[in-house]
């Protein structure tokens, strides 16, 4: 009797258990995105986290670079090609991001595009390289989609193509691609060019950048490469999980350029991000890295002459107009993920004006970037010149849709 009684009494205790709560369910299927900070915020029933809180605990880290994340043109192109370029006067380079596609789609026929821009009889005065402003390579698997997302697209591009990473080279997946960056790295920092296995007979080198963020020393232009990390929208060069590095980096590297100016060639400066600071259609703006990176610009005391990102796959092109360091400057935004992956529907740019930018010229379509900087006889950059081809994927024709030169004498925009 004594036993079963205390069998019954177990049972009961268990069976009386109260179990665990569960968490409440929130009103929407995802937080808002707000840039208000959390103990400013007023609470709201069901609402809880806003996205941007949950997407910066959801960032990836940025993995380190080769010394100083350094480059000379020399190192891209060889140096004889680098001392054409700088004898000619000028140099041009190709932009544009968002591919990810195959040969035979647009992102194919924006490739062909490029490709006619080159002159093998006159090199100097064809473009120096491509930047690729990011999202080379979409979904799983990267490792493997290299062939057909970029080694068969690019199979008649003459030119040496660099890159930064966009949110979807960053991305991971447990399965296949469970390191962020990886395959990007492979590709775009390898120890050395060369032909890689998975491009099989096509002959396209692996590209020796010093990380996924980057200076480019090249003769006429600086250029500054950023990774805005791996969320849809927005982007962060810094944070909790991405770390300091990059925009300790950034400064240190914009202070170099600014001494470099004392006593050297003023040179056109270019920046760039996967993620767009000012965008109007397909993903919004990042104000919060433009922050951070204005952050950097003030106290290195040095601004941009052009920004270019992609993300948005549209053509937008707005003028930034601003007072730095006494100075009124004009700055063009330029927005070009045109590069083939799909077009997105993108609002008719009306020349308003919304805080310090001006919204001057926009484009759902493909296409992509030649950009030029022009010397004038004491070495320095005098123009820094921008013009978007659009590509009709019907025709395979270009033409030129738009063009904004920048006078680097007086910071006006044309």
């Amino acid at each position: 009797m004594k036993k079963a009684a205390k069998a019954t009494k177990a049972k009961s205790t268990k069976s009386t258990k109260p179990a665990k709560p569960s968490a409440a369910p929130l009103r929407f299927a995802h937080p808002f995105f707000s840039t208000t900070p959390v103990a400013q915020r007023k609470p709201v029933s069901g609402v809880g986290t806003s996205l941007v809180d949950y997407i910066q605990g959801n960032l990836e880290p940025v993995p380190r670079v080769k010394g100083a994340s350094a480059m000379q043109l020399a190192d891209v192109i060889g140096a004889p090609a680098s001392q054409e370029i700088q004898a000619s006067g000028s140099i041009s380079f190709h932009a544009v991001g968002d591919t990810g596609k195959s040969a035979n789609s647009p992102q194919g026929d924006v490739a062909e595009a490029m490709a006619t821009d080159y002159n093998v009889a006159h090199p100097a005065a064809s473009p120096a390289f491509f930047f690729h402003l990011g999202d080379v390579i979409y979904g799983p698997g990267k490792d493997n989609a290299y062939r057909g997302e970029f080694y068969e697209p690019y199979v008649h591009y003459p030119g040496k193509i660099i890159a930064v990473p966009g949110n979807h080279d960053g991305e991971v997946f447990p399965k296949t691609d469970p390191k962020t960056l990886e395959a990007f790295q492979s590709n775009f920092c390898a120890a050395s060019q060369t032909v890689p296995p998975i491009a099989g007979t096509i002959f396209r080198q692996t590209m020796n950048q010093p990380g996924v963020y980057w200076y480019l020393n090249a003769p006429f232009v600086d250029i500054v490469g950023l990774y805005s990390n791996t969320a849809e929208n927005p982007g962060f060069i810094s944070g909790t999980i991405p770390g300091p590095a990059q925009k300790a980096w950034l400064i240190q590297t914009l202070q170099t350029i600014a001494a470099a100016r004392q006593t050297g060639p003023r040179k056109a400066l270019v920046m760039a991000t996967h993620h767009p600071p000012f965008s109007s259609g397909g993903h919004s703006g990042s104000t919060q890295m433009l922050a951070d990176i204005d952050s950097a610009c003030t106290q290195a005391r040095l601004m941009p002459d052009l920004y270019l990102s992609g993300h948005a796959h549209s053509y937008q092109r707005y003028t930034r107009e601003l007072n730095f360091n006494g100075k009124a400057l004009q700055i063009p935004y330029i927005v070009a993920g045109t590069g083939g992956i799909n077009d997105q529907a993108i609002v008719a740019a009306n020349g308003a004006k919304t805080g310090d930018h001006i919204f001057v010229k926009s484009l759902q379509g493909y296409g992509y970037l030649l950009i030029k900087a022009q010397g004038d006889a004491r070495g320095n950059a005098a123009t820094l010149t921008t013009t978007m081809f659009q590509v009709n994927t019907t025709t395979k024709q270009k033409s030129q849709y738009d063009q904004a030169a920048v006078n680097l004498a007086t910071n006006t925009v044309h």
